[in-house]
């Protein structure tokens, strides 16, 4: 059994959900976990609110108060690719994440994620990423060394003020491409069936790349991408609206099914650059992986 060494937390929405207990809460919040498991962590004292009192099976549900957690499975698959410290200071830390290495816990991951892997890395257990990327995306990902000026990175990526740059390998079997052509895409996405896929919808747009060409070869092409929302799979979703499909991509266009991830076919997706003004030094920042994609 792995289990957490740091809890994980969440904020009680608002508006009440139509429950009575905060137990009723995360028992529809986290379908995948049963009611037993919820209520064998509160017996162990593995739920709590801020103050550290103890959250029990009948405690009433407080809204917008928050609820940690220690998160545990039964046996953690450990993922054989390093990360990489690309930058680091008093204020922030920059890291190359590998591809399949997720950013936090979550699922079937507790220890084996990016933010630990570097917590424990450099010992500062306030290590906290600012924002994410896929599970099976590659590249840079921005953490917050300090947790007194951590608000001010956080609502960089809130307010678009990040550029990000990331590349992409896709099939072209069925949509031939030239170099250099262009693309600005803008649609709204919203969350399909299962909850974790992301589909286009009518309606005001809500998120926003602009893509370009860079090669192409006989049967794929290698792309630039600039996300400037950061909808979940969003440049996955729009990519394969334009009839490019990420090569590896097990969602899209057609969800697979759930198997073992195959460490010899990465999704081909790098989140490559980051660039921004400090919100702290007010000095330019700006970060590329060392990695790039390349057509075989």
């Amino acid at each position: 059994m792995a289990i957490a060494i740091s809890p994980s937390k969440l904020s009680l929405p608002q508006h009440n959900p139509g429950v009575t207990t905060v137990l009723e809460f995360l028992i529809r919040k986290f379908p995948g976990i049963t009611a037993d498991v919820w209520l064998q962590r509160m017996v162990d004292g593995k739920v709590h609110w801020h103050d550290g009192s103890l959250i029990r099976a009948q405690t009433p549900y407080a809204a917008q108060q928050r609820v940690y957690y220690y998160r545990e499975v039964a046996r953690e698959p450990v993922i054989p690719f390093a990360e990489e410290i690309v930058f680091e200071d008093e204020l922030i830390l920059v890291a190359y994440k590998p591809h399949f290495l997720p950013v936090m816990p979550g699922g079937k991951y507790v220890e084996e994620c990016l933010q630990n892997r570097l917590r424990n890395k450099t010992g500062n257990q306030q290590l906290q990423a600012v924002h994410r990327i896929d599970n099976g995306t590659a590249g840079l990902v921005l953490f917050s060394v300090n947790p007194d000026s951590r608000t001010h990175y956080h609502r960089l990526f809130e307010a678009h003020k990040v550029t990000k740059t990331y590349q992409a390998i896709a099939s072209t079997i069925n949509n031939p491409v030239i170099d250099n052509q262009k693309w600005e895409v803008k649609n709204r996405l919203e969350k399909s069936e299962p909850r974790f896929l992301m589909h286009i919808v009518p309606g005001l747009a809500n998120s926003h790349s602009r893509i370009r060409c860079l090669q192409h070869a006989a049967d794929k092409a290698l792309f630039e991408l600039n996300p400037i929302t950061g909808k979940t799979h969003q440049l996955r979703v729009h990519m394969q609206s334009l009839g490019w499909p990420l090569l590896n991509d097990t969602y899209y266009p057609q969800l697979q099914a759930s198997k073992p991830d195959d460490y010899s076919q990465p999704l081909q997706l790098l989140a490559q650059q980051l660039q921004f003004i400090d919100p702290m030094t007010k000095q330019l920042r700006h970060f590329f992986s060392g990695n790039e994609l390349r057509l075989n």
